[in-house]
């Protein structure tokens, strides 16, 4: 996935889920990881990282 499809993608979550999208895809890694899908949970940590940007260094 491109960086503009992990932004887009991590907004449309925001949107979606407020508050809880970081969490939630912060989940979405540790299940990838935890079933070796390492590149589906790299993919969600740049996910969890864009709505963190997005939520500004005091939130997420």
């Amino acid at each position: 996935m491109q960086e503009t499809e992990i932004h887009d993608y991590a907004r449309r979550l925001y949107n979606a889920r407020g508050a809880k999208a970081a969490a939630e895809a912060a989940q979405k890694a540790r299940s990838c990881e935890e079933s070796g899908k390492s590149e589906d949970a790299k993919t969600w940590r740049h996910v969890e990282a864009a709505i963190k940007q997005m939520l500004g260094p005091h939130q997420g």
